[in-house]
């Protein structure tokens, strides 16, 4: 989808984090949440050209120190609350760049495959990213509990299974997408329902 298709809910985000932005006397720092496919990415990357923002991909950050095996013994709870490992995404990235100082981390590399054991793989490089006004946080499981008392809006961006799905179906392969769906579509469903259920976000966006 081209970026012109996201105009209205780029604009609806961009009013909100101004408006919390001129209340703000530190780095203001966003929640963009929502299931695969929603589009969440399209649009960080549209509010941080806007907004000059720093916008950090949570994909980054997923838990890459388990097997499959592993990750299919969980229940679709217990998923959605592993699958992002919030405690680097705090300590390395949210924390420095409140302070004023630059954030660095290793991202989990999706290229990279399964490692010997199982596991999967952190890259060798380490990405750094320079203090803004604005930290958007890209990423479904962004506006989760433990990252509250840091984060100052929470969006969700709301588009239905069928739809998310079928732009899933777009750009994946299909057997990626089969074992993707089966593990984690559970978790989504999960932590939209029960853990961050629409009505608890400060703005629902229909993309």
């Amino acid at each position: 989808m081209s970026e012109s298709q996201y105009d209205k809910p780029c604009q609806e985000a961009i009013t909100l984090i101004q408006q919390h932005l001129s209340q703000s006397t530190r780095p203001l720092v966003v929640a963009l949440d929502g299931g695969s496919g929603c589009g969440k990415s399209t649009i960080a990357h549209c509010i941080g050209r806007v907004l000059n923002a720093s916008v950090i991909p949570c994909d980054d950050f997923f838990a890459a120190n388990i097997t499959d095996e592993q990750w299919d013994a969980k229940t679709a709870k217990e998923r959605a609350n592993d699958a992002i490992d919030w405690r680097r995404i705090r300590t390395e990235v949210l924390e420095p760049l409140l302070a004023g100082q630059p954030a660095r981390w290793q991202a989990f590399d999706f290229e990279a495959g399964q490692s010997a054991d199982g596991t999967y793989q952190m890259s060798s490089d380490c990405k750094t990213l320079e203090p803004r006004s604005i930290i958007i946080l890209d990423g479904i499981y962004s506006a989760r509990q433990e990252l509250s008392d840091l984060v100052n809006v929470s969006i969700l961006i709301d588009v239905p299974i069928a739809d998310r799905h079928a732009r899933l179906d777009e750009r994946e392969d299909a057997d990626f997408l089969k074992a993707w769906h089966e593990r984690w579509d559970a978790a989504e469903a999960w932590y939209l329902s029960e853990a961050r259920p629409p009505e608890s976000f400060d703005l629902v966006i229909s993309n």
